[in-house]
């Protein structure tokens, strides 16, 4: 099975500019599949996006699958964002907190456990890092993946959500905050400093570290948070200057902001911390906060989309999202005498410096943005969940990406959707909906000493941060 690169490597290694082309809108059927039963609503998405999570952990070691139902390995991305959507299950009623508290306890007993040195395999990360895929059963290094900064702070990010959310005196309870405390504070986060004081984005154990570094804004705006927060291995306060050195401001379809874009860029940091009203030195001096430049982010990939330059089937105000997805495959087609390339999976988006298009949208875009734009994106998901039905929505609440224009081969005459689910596509939209709804994960986040630290490292202040 081919193996997804890290998105901020896939920023790096895949960025391509085509040329504007004009599709004919096909003669599709508009039925592209059966009519639901039942109107769109935000709470059987979310229950049936908890449940990829819940469902689908191995029932031995309670890792979640990267994707589903493609046979596949454990993402260790998804895995964060599963452990933190059970506190969302558990405040929703999905689950109880007790049948939740001991699962959480026996899969993070197991991450502590499993091997760690610089092994070649056999073994599931070093110095406290994870590799980016490990097996389901085993949870041992997939392949020759490599050792995974931004994989690693996900899952640290949903083991600290845990940290915080349980706060009971019980055994369970006790055990969890004490595996999360070991589980963060055996990260060694300096040893993956490079010359610039910046973190590389990984390491193989045969090669060294990757000359690629987490810079400029991007996904990991969390990691660095974690990194500069540890009581352990933290990296010098300087890595957050040096984070922001490279920001990208500029105009896009109307909206200033700092770019990037894929959509999921602006989400993931944002799933674990409330930045409204908060500021950092670069983003005191325009005068807005990082949640003002993911909502201007949302409705400029939208407006994008509307102008729909390359002339896609169904984009539209309503059918609109670009972001890391899956795709319908590596293939040239000519179509009206220009030929377009159509991607697998890849990191789409659309900003001032970066063009990433083939007419495939994700749900997860608008889904991980609606705490940034409700009044665009629960339209957006709706109008999907209308116009596609059961092509797209089924079990787990959205499939992971689907692409009108590509019609090519009897099975895609309608279009191409994708049979998979993707774990780190589904995170967003079960957290961001919570938060959107009741900021509980916000809440949760706001009480843990290793995120508060950082962020008053990195030199953030304002509101709730300066009045806890």
């Amino acid at each position: 099975m081919k193996i997804r690169p890290l998105p901020g490597l896939i920023l790096l290694l895949a960025i391509f500019i085509t040329p504007a082309c004009k599709f004919k809108s096909s003669s599709r059927n508009n039925e592209v599949g059966k009519t639901l039963s039942t109107e769109f609503n935000l709470d059987d998405l979310q229950r049936r996006t908890f449940n990829y999570f819940w469902d689908l952990a191995d029932p031995e070691s309670g890792l979640i699958p990267d994707r589903w139902p493609t046979e596949s390995f454990c993402s260790i991305a998804a895995m964060g964002f599963g452990l933190t959507s059970y506190i969302v299950g558990i405040e929703n009623g999905y689950i109880s907190r007790k049948i939740a508290a001991e699962r959480i306890r026996d899969q993070m007993r197991f991450l502590y456990h499993l091997p760690q040195s610089n092994a070649m395999h056999a073994v599931a990360g070093y110095k406290g890092f994870f590799y980016h895929f490990i097996d389901m059963k085993n949870g041992t290094r997939y392949k020759d993946v490599e050792l995974s900064t931004v994989d690693t702070g996900w899952l640290m990010a949903g083991i600290l959500s845990c940290q915080s959310y349980f706060d009971g005196d019980d055994l369970t309870e006790t055990a969890i905050r004490d595996l999360a405390d070991s589980l963060y504070r055996r990260v060694e986060w300096d040893w993956f400093l490079n010359d610039n004081d910046l973190l590389s984005m990984g390491w193989f154990p045969d090669r060294g570290f990757l000359k690629a570094q987490w810079d400029g804004y991007n996904e990991a705006m969390l990691l660095i948070i974690m990194a500069l927060g540890s009581t352990t291995h933290p990296v010098p306060a300087i890595c957050w200057e040096n984070w922001t050195k490279p920001y990208i401001w500029g105009d896009y379809y109307g909206y200033e902001m700092v770019n990037f874009g894929p959509l999921f860029g602006h989400q993931y940091s944002h799933m674990y911390v409330d930045f409204r009203g908060i500021y950092d030195r670069y983003m005191a001096a325009k005068g807005i906060d990082y949640f003002e430049n993911a909502r201007r982010a949302t409705y400029s990939n939208r407006a994008y989309c509307i102008a729909n330059p390359r002339h896609f089937n169904d984009y539209s105000d309503t059918i609109w999202g670009l972001t890391a997805c899956d795709g319908p495959g590596d293939k040239k087609v000519d179509i009206n005498g220009s030929v377009i390339k159509f991607m697998g999976y890849s990191a789409r988006g659309a900003a001032v410096n970066y063009h990433v298009d083939d007419g495939t949208i994700a749900p997860t875009a608008a889904g991980g943005s609606i705490p940034f734009a409700p009044e665009i994106c629960i339209p957006a998901l709706k109008a999907m969940y209308e116009k596609y039905g059961s092509a797209l929505y089924d079990t787990y609440g959205f499939r992971d990406a689907f692409n009108p224009t590509f019609t090519f081969g009897p099975e895609n005459i309608n279009g191409w959707f994708d049979k998979d689910y993707i774990g780190i596509d589904q995170g967003p939209i079960v957290i961001m909906i919570e938060n959107y709804k009741t900021g509980l994960i916000w809440k949760v986040m706001k009480k843990n000493k290793y995120i508060i630290a950082g962020l008053k490292k990195a030199g953030f202040s304002g509101q709730w941060l300066d009045n806890p």
